[in-house]
């Protein structure tokens, strides 16, 4: 089962109390107090792991709670501090705080690593309070509380490419057809019920990875169908292929519906370089085989049963992959020489 929404409830460990304690030996009647201080409670830190990848993790398992410090002990032995909790999600999570709906964390790369909640500070045992006016304190503190969240958690697949067509427009057998993945396939809308990834190989070593979701009603970014809870699954996306279906309406509206979907649903998805594919080619004789105007569209008609037109499709997506690749790392490496960079990770939270 594909899940990609979760609410959990972190909670970090309470600080251990600090010790009330007085030095006792042989030849000294009136030792010092000696009372140690309580452990640190344990920090919850959310991870990123190449082993998820999705949130089904947490269907049943909603709390989350690292480790209590331990309690101050005598001869000014301080507690052991509690054990931190790590919490392992996939690539493309988004973290929001569910009480505030403000965003937490944005978690795209393996091994990425964030402070979510800190564990309460341990108390002072009473010989931190000793003075030279008071010689036997009888003052301890209790350990503070650790910090408490509930977040909400948002999967976005990261994905090079994103297919974007209607129900039946053979999204699915493209995937199949280019790549490992074996979506369900079946001559009715609807047969896709959750997204898919593939890794699509091509020669010399190139690879890129496609998302296939549900197929977009029209409505779809007001909630329509599958709508809001599928189109999200291609924000991340660099690339745009839709699928149009030669033997149903006319392409050019296929397309122009799309591409409203896609602008109402917002998050520039409109903006991203796309192609075109008219697919089911195999359903018309070879001669017969339309080819509808589509002004201002790069487009590749093709027949994934066939395998007709794949190859030059394919190598038209790298090139167009590989252009964006190159631009986030230009980005990337323009944010890190900036003058603003101060050297820190982007996943400690500050505090």
């Amino acid at each position: 089962m594909f899940l990609d929404r979760a609410v959990i409830q972190v909670v970090a460990g309470d600080g251990g109390r600090g010790c009330m304690s007085f030095r006792r030996e042989k030849y000294v009647p009136r030792g010092g107090p000696d009372g140690g201080d309580g452990g640190r409670g344990g920090h919850v830190y959310l991870v990123v792991d190449e082993r998820q990848s999705t949130l089904r993790d947490f269907r049943y398992r909603r709390e989350f709670k690292a480790e209590r410090g331990q309690h101050g002990m005598g001869s000014d032995m301080t507690g052991r501090n509690g054990e931190d909790l790590e919490i392992a999600l996939p690539a493309g999570t988004v973290v929001w705080d569910e009480e505030t709906g403000e965003p937490v964390a944005d978690l795209v790369e393996v091994g990425q690593r964030f402070l979510v909640v800190r564990g309460g500070r341990g108390g002072r045992g009473n010989a931190t309070f000793k003075t030279s006016t008071n010689r036997a304190p009888r003052r301890t503190e209790p350990g503070l509380p650790g910090e408490s969240r509930r977040l909400r958690l948002e999967l976005k697949l990261i994905a090079d490419v994103g297919l974007v067509g209607f129900p039946n427009a053979g999204k699915s057998t493209f995937l199949s057809r280019v790549s490992a993945a074996r979506p369900k396939i079946a001559d009715y809308p609807f047969t896709t019920l959750s997204p898919n990834l593939g890794v699509v190989d091509l020669p010399d070593f190139r690879q890129f990875v496609v998302a296939d979701i549900p197929g977009i009603l029209e409505g779809a970014h007001e909630g329509k169908g599958l709508g809001l809870e599928f189109l999200r699954h291609i924000e991340r996306t660099r690339v745009l292929l839709f699928l149009l279906d030669l033997t149903s309406e006319e392409p050019a509206d296929q397309l122009a519906k799309l591409r409203h979907e896609l602008a109402e649903y917002g998050h520039r998805l409109t903006e991203r370089p796309s192609l075109v594919a008219l697919t089911k080619a195999d359903l018309f004789p070879a001669d017969e085989v339309p080819a509808p105007s589509l002004p201002g569209e790069e487009t590749f008609v093709i027949s994934s049963v066939r395998g007709d037109g794949m190859d030059s499709l394919l190598e038209r997506i790298w090139q167009l992959v590989e252009t964006e690749q190159r631009k986030d790392r230009d980005a990337s490496a323009a944010a890190h020489e900036g003058p603003a960079s101060t050297g820190r990770g982007p996943t400690e939270r500050e505090g």
